[in-house]
């Protein structure tokens, strides 16, 4: 139940579309952890199906925000807006928080006070059986902008965040469709470390119909979120190069798998896109 006179220690934020059929496990696994001074803000993100229901069961121990379909970037985001606590923590309705989550990383911020930002270690499930992470993915601590280039090593899932931490670099990018966490990962990466706890208190599920990431074409998105980062004029000379280098790489690549599917106008822009960063510039 929200307690209106004290402001929570974290504000936990889930949001969802369509996901009745497993937004319920998510929910517990929040409301089943062994930290208790949290709010839990449920951001139905226009869904159809029985998620008001759902919801409902749940009586005042969650707060539900409504909002007509927006996309995952709008609902974290009005989630973030109408928090309340100075650490706010993420999950993605289709993922799971073991017991130990929110206590770890609480725990974390009070032995570093300096931290505006921490994820925990995670176990990865694949339509229901556990699955190995590829050596790509592993996931580093500290400055970890340039690793983060390739692919998106950031779990939204297992961060915790200073709220100020926002004031400083944004929310989420509502123009993206997908690779929105990589965007600002990006830059929040550029400035600041990002701390990892090593321990697997999150579990990541994957394979399901309706999983933003395994839609096709993301690297057009993040190709998207590259070329924003290089034009803020905010990255180092060294930051620069790296991200140019990834841009090129990857639009040559989406190029070519345009020209084998007969899009020749697509694979052309990105061509021409790639050809605007020479290395002479920097």
């Amino acid at each position: 139940m929200r307690n209106l006179t004290k402001n929570p220690a974290v504000s936990v934020i889930i949001p969802t579309y369509n996901r009745g059929w497993i937004l319920r496990e998510a929910i517990d696994s929040v409301r089943s952890q062994e930290f208790s001074d949290y709010e839990l803000i449920v951001v139905d993100d226009g869904s159809t199906d029985d998620t008001r229901a759902i919801l409902g069961s749940y009586g005042r121990d969650i707060i539900v925000l409504r909002q007509p379909n927006q996309g995952v970037s709008a609902a974290r985001n009005r989630g973030i807006a109408e928090s309340r606590a100075q650490l706010v923590a993420l999950l993605d309705s289709d993922d799971l928080w073991l017991p130990q989550k929110l206590t770890r990383q609480v725990a974390f911020f009070i032995s570093n006070p300096a931290a505006l930002i921490c994820q925990t270690e995670e176990t990865w499930v694949r339509n229901g059986v556990r699955v190995n992470p590829k050596k790509r993915h592993h996931k580093f601590s500290g400055m970890i902008f340039e690793p983060s280039l390739a692919l998106c090593l950031v779990s939204p899932s297992a961060v915790m965040i200073r709220r100020a931490l926002f004031d400083t670099v944004g929310l989420f990018d509502e123009s993206l469709p997908a690779c929105e966490d990589y965007d600002l990962w990006l830059r929040v990466s550029r400035r600041y470390p990002v701390f990892l706890i090593d321990e697997p208190l999150i579990i990541k599920r994957g394979g399901h119909e309706d999983q933003l990431s395994k839609a096709a074409g993301l690297d057009k998105y993040r190709i998207q979120a590259l070329t924003k980062i290089v034009k803020s004029g905010q990255l180092s000379e060294s930051q620069t190069r790296a991200a140019v280098q990834t841009l090129k790489e990857k639009c040559a690549i989406f190029a070519n798998g345009c020209r084998k599917r007969g899009r020749e106008d697509e694979a052309e822009y990105y061509e021409e896109l790639a050809g605007k960063y020479q290395e002479t510039e920097f």
